[in-house]
């Protein structure tokens, strides 16, 4: 295992899980992004990124009441 990954790991061991998952989803984004995506299949990539910055506000008991009727 590199220095670097080794370093990643003790960094995301301490992380919130939250932080975790937004690594996780910038990670899947540059790798998708490095894979000569097009703009369409960039967008797609975004959408953990953008999954996990909403969650914070999202992933509530009030949130889950408010829509439980729909």
């Amino acid at each position: 295992m590199s220095p670097i990954t080794k370093s990643l790991i003790k960094e995301l061991e301490h992380a919130p899980e939250s932080v975790q998952r937004e690594v996780l989803a910038f990670l899947r984004h540059l790798r998708a992004r490095g894979a000569g995506s097009d703009r369409s299949e960039d967008a797609h990539a975004l959408l953990p990124l953008v999954e996990s910055a909403w969650a914070v506000d999202w992933d509530t008991p009030e949130e889950d009441e408010a829509w439980r009727s729909l």
